[in-house]
């Protein structure tokens, strides 16, 4: 049985994407490109975007074909419809930037494996209706690209003095060199994870009801 398909559904859907259940902060999801490509804060915007596009197309074609799809083929055609967008994606990218093709390599492509997107397609979109399906989609989007352009925009700052290629420190200030390899990624990762915990537990018990005392 499908779950009522309501926009106040479609609204916490949203904003749970974007920051209750944020794919990279608190899932841990599409780590590969999370890594790979937030060296810089052009190359994780460009990415993010790319991902929240197919994301939301897809989710809503999959959500409009979900009664016709048999049940025995439909994580097949859901490829097939996320492969499709990816390519689209992909091709755009190429007309627009040649250096930024070249900078997401063969992440692009690797948006049709990422877990983030097909997870989406079979948890949500396949069982409801196409506006929560697209708020869904929208949340998840966001909150995959703020925490990529989170990353990308300290492993940057500090990794070349720079934010979008454009000077931020002074010119006395050494760049990190580790925050732009492999090994910054972790390390940034790990401490927007701290930071994200600790702000969520500071907020849980701030919102926690005072334990009342029980009379005697």
């Amino acid at each position: 049985m499908e779950a009522p398909d309501t926009t106040a559904m479609g609204a916490e859907e949203f904003w749970k994407g974007l920051w209750k259940e944020n794919p990279v902060f608190v899932q841990v999801l599409g780590m590969c490109p999370a890594l790979a490509v937030s060296n810089t804060a052009r190359n994780a915007l460009a990415m993010g975007l790319a991902t929240l596009f197919v994301l939301t197309a897809s989710n809503a074609v999959i959500s409009l074909v979900r009664h016709v799809v048999p049940k025995q083929v439909r994580i097949a055609t859901y490829i097939l419809v996320i492969a499709t967008f990816v390519t689209l994606v992909d091709m755009g990218i190429q007309a627009i930037s040649l250096d930024l093709h070249k900078a997401l390599g063969a992440f692009i492509s690797l948006i049709v494996a990422n877990c983030l997107i097909l997870g989406r397609a079979e948890a949500f979109a396949s069982r409801h209706g196409l506006g929560a399906s697209l708020l869904d989609a929208l949340g998840m989007g966001a909150g995959f690209t703020v925490a990529l352009l989170s990353l990308g925009a300290v492993r940057e700052i500090l990794g070349a003095g720079t934010l979008f290629g454009l000077p931020v420190l002074p010119a006395a200030f050494e760049p990190w060199v580790v925050m732009l390899l492999p090994s910054g990624g972790f390390l940034t990762l790990a401490g927007w994870l701290l930071v994200f915990n600790a702000f969520e537990q500071r907020r849980a018990r701030a919102s926690a009801p005072e334990a009342r005392e029980v009379p005697g």
